[in-house]
């Protein structure tokens, strides 16, 4: 099974830039998007309804801005769209859907964290939205289901992670009380970084600032995650970031299971 995340900074725009063909051409069974930014009604043009998938989308109440979709080709016996906290469902920041893979329950999620890097008051509610949701991660864990997480979690969480670590100790994004939140995370929870699970080079980020030569220079962060429940484990087969296209200021994230 391939999932695949991407913040793909404007589904329209990524559009344009040739992202529908890609993902119909590279048997992705569920793609996970962050930052649409578009309603229902702006995508009845057929290009945003490939065949053989089916289209969930959770947008942000602002126009233009944020949220969430999942593409799938399998039928979700349940969608679910938000969690209940209004920092995160007033922008369109979490959506998921329930599957049933030869009897394994699984939740695959589109997750949005926000970003603090435009003052205190962002960077308290990115806060506020980490201690929240660190208690659905912890209820989880008391599911009997699976879960895949994919998303833009905006935070580095080592320093192989990012390409200028000490220029950024004190950004939002690499602070050390949020890289310790991933501790956490990947730690006493238990929880698996999907990606790092086979791959630990450094020089694999899944953004760059489009300022500078930050692209061409690979001067990225990674913030881009598939994090996936502890009985998932063994599951993670193969995983890469695609960077032959540039839909987004974001890459792929493409993860493949055995489920």
């Amino acid at each position: 099974m391939r999932i695949v995340t991407l913040n793909i900074n404007g589904i329209r725009a990524g559009a344009r830039k040739g992202f529908f063909p890609w993902l119909m051409s590279n048997n992705i069974d569920v793609i996970c998007l962050q930052e649409v930014r578009a309603n229902e009604e702006q995508l009845t043009d057929g290009i945003f309804n490939p065949e053989g998938y089916h289209r969930f989308l959770f947008p942000a109440e602002k126009k233009g801005y944020s949220g969430v979709a999942i593409y799938t080709r399998l039928q979700p016996i349940h969608v679910q769209k938000g969690l209940g906290f209004s920092v995160f469902d007033e922008q369109g920041r979490y959506l998921a859907i329930d599957l049933n893979i030869d009897g394994r329950e699984l939740t695959i999620g589109s997750l949005y964290l926000p970003s603090g890097s435009s003052g205190e008051a962002k960077q308290a509610a990115k806060y506020s939205c980490m201690d929240f949701y660190l208690h659905i991660l912890k209820e989880q864990l008391l599911s009997s289901r699976s879960f895949i997480i994919g998303g833009d979690w905006n935070i580095a969480h080592k320093r192989i992670d990012i390409k200028n670590d000490k220029a950024n100790e004190k950004n939002s994004g690499f602070l050390p009380e949020e890289r310790a939140w991933m501790d956490n995370v990947f730690g006493e929870l238990g929880y698996i970084d999907a990606f790092r699970k086979l791959n630990s080079n450094d020089g694999e980020y899944t953004w760059w600032s489009n300022r500078g030569r930050a692209w061409d220079n690979n001067v990225g962060w990674r913030i881009d995650y598939q994090v996936v429940s502890p009985d998932l484990k063994d599951a993670i087969q193969n995983v890469s970031v695609y960077k032959e296209e540039r839909f987004s200021d974001h890459a792929p994230l493409i993860v493949d299971y055995d489920l």
